[in-house]
């Protein structure tokens, strides 16, 4: 069973570590193969990337320290220290959430009528990815990756709780 759940951490940790330096090397790329987008000119594209990042960010270091105390101290218990700042930034997160919007909209506003939409729905679709990052990490698991989720999920006909919300409950 601990080494299953050792596979399982690992998984996430290294998903979420990848994902943080592939969206930098993809965002780079994009912005170099299509100049038109402007992308990198857009303050909304900048804002969006770096909360998701930030989030994402967040998930490495949730899901690395899980698998570092299962390995080393045989539980896979959050650290309360641990879920102290998770819950500080929590809310720091619903801030640059709120932040987002403002500066989606001044973008809209400082660009109009020559809104480079391309790159604006982009900025607004990265955007969207970490609102939903922000809900799955803190509220409700919305990725179900694996069988035993999908089973979860097709018996009980509702979402899981999200894992950290769970340590916020143990730790009150």
């Amino acid at each position: 069973m601990k080494k299953k759940l050792e596979k399982r951490l690992t998984y996430l940790y290294s998903g979420e570590l990848a994902s943080i330096i592939l969206f930098v090397f993809v965002s780079y790329l994009l912005n170099r193969a299509y100049p038109s987008l402007q992308l990198y000119s857009l303050y909304s594209f900048w804002v969006s990337f770096l909360l998701l990042e930030f989030l994402l960010l967040q998930g490495t270091i949730y899901w690395y320290t899980k698998l570092k105390g299962l390995r080393s101290e045989n539980t896979s218990i959050t650290p309360i220290r641990t879920v102290r700042q998770l819950q500080r930034l929590k809310n720091l997160n619903m801030v640059l959430i709120i932040v987002s919007i403002i500066v989606l909209a001044f973008d809209f506003i400082k660009w109009y009528p020559s809104l480079p939409l391309g790159g604006f729905l982009i900025a607004g679709f990265v955007y969207i990815f970490a609102v939903l990052e922000y809900i799955n990490y803190f509220y409700v698991q919305l990725s179900y990756d694996n069988i035993s989720d999908i089973k979860y999920l097709l018996k009980t006909k509702k979402l899981k709780e999200a894992c950290i919300s769970k340590d916020f409950k143990r730790n009150l």
